[in-house]
């Protein structure tokens, strides 16, 4: 039987608008980083696709190096898309990014005008897709100049490639300076996408002011840290814990007694809140305005609808913010 979305999946999640544009966004968004690569389960990933489309989730965030191997995570999406979905393109958000190493040579990586256009040509032929809704550059390049990176986001957009441009990565200063270049090439940048948590909180330095001012969406990404803002290490190191099986971005080095106590300690204010700890999580970042959406992963359907939980308490008394922050600073 093909498949039919649920006829009631915008009724009960909220959409947000990013920044001062017309788009707007779910609360929650999905990112493709891990889990849907050639090494995955196919029919595993398709439902974790379906389950967030049926609840609402209308985002779907890729950039050209994910998988394992890189790009296969687009093909991936790309077929269920096509199979499944291609008849609601126009309900969704669709967005890809380049800017890590890709392919071998001097234009497989960074920021040159070179990589960005041909990097665009293969994620859409890899999605079999004539556009993106949004396409980021992924990291700054400290050796092209930011006009020229800018002016590829610019092209991009005129060329019909992509219908917004965002970037990600950024520190205050360096999104303050695309953000003019782009207003003054006509092209708007819309959403920049950092990593933010209540572990990670370099945004509040700056940058979070500069998006708000300048009316550009925010989408955090690694909101959990990780998993570590999640009940999983409370008792200990699970054996099948991303630290266990690969160790790659989170290891045990991460997981020290300190930080083991502030995470027992968040998890009680959660307690308190009638949450779980990786439900305050997500909550305490969508509690700002200024974030758009918020991206978040999964390994399984259920953990897809496990985060959705999330968005029936944003809401923060100034106590709770009061004592997370204690916490934090301990």
């Amino acid at each position: 039987m093909s498949y039919q979305p649920n006829p009631t999946r915008y009724q009960n999640i909220e959409y947000r608008r990013c920044g001062n544009s017309g788009l707007k966004l779910s609360a929650l968004s999905l990112g493709l980083w891990h889990n849907f690569g050639f090494v995955n389960d196919f029919e595993n990933s398709r439902n974790i696709i379906h389950t967030a489309f049926d609840n609402g989730i209308t985002h779907f965030d890729l950039a050209n190096n994910y998988g394992p191997p890189p790009g296969s995570a687009e093909e991936v999406f790309g077929k269920i898309l096509e199979t499944d979905l291609k008849g609601y393109r126009d309900e969704l958000i669709i967005s890809t990014k380049a800017g890590y190493t890709m392919w071998d040579g001097p234009y497989g990586d960074w920021g040159s005008k070179k990589y960005l256009v041909s990097s665009l040509d293969q994620s859409l032929k890899r999605m079999k897709l004539d556009y993106v809704d949004i396409f980021y550059h992924h990291r700054p390049d400290p050796e092209t100049p930011l006009e020229e990176t800018m002016a590829a986001l610019d092209l991009i957009v005129r060329q019909g490639k992509a219908l917004y441009a965002g970037i990600s990565n950024y520190k205050a200063e360096e999104a303050q300076k695309a953000i003019d270049i782009l207003r003054q090439l006509g092209t708007p940048c819309v959403i920049h996408q950092p990593k933010y948590s209540m572990f990670v909180r370099d945004p509040e330095n700056g940058l979070l002011d500069v998006l708000g001012n300048n009316g550009v969406g925010c989408i955090p990404f690694s909101p959990l840290a990780q998993g570590l803002l999640t009940d999983k290490y409370l008792n200990g190191i699970p054996a099948d814990s991303r630290v266990a099986t690969s160790g790659v971005f989170l290891n045990e080095s991460h997981i020290t007694p300190e930080k083991v106590e502030v995470i027992k300690n968040l998890n009680a204010i959660a307690q308190q809140r009638g949450q779980k700890l990786a439900h305050m999580a997500l909550a305490w970042l969508l509690k700002d305005s200024r974030v758009t959406s918020v991206l978040i992963g999964a390994s399984r359907s259920e953990q897809v609808l496990d985060s959705l939980q999330s968005l029936k308490n944003i809401y923060f008394t100034t106590e709770e913010i009061d004592a997370i922050e204690g916490v934090l600073k301990s």
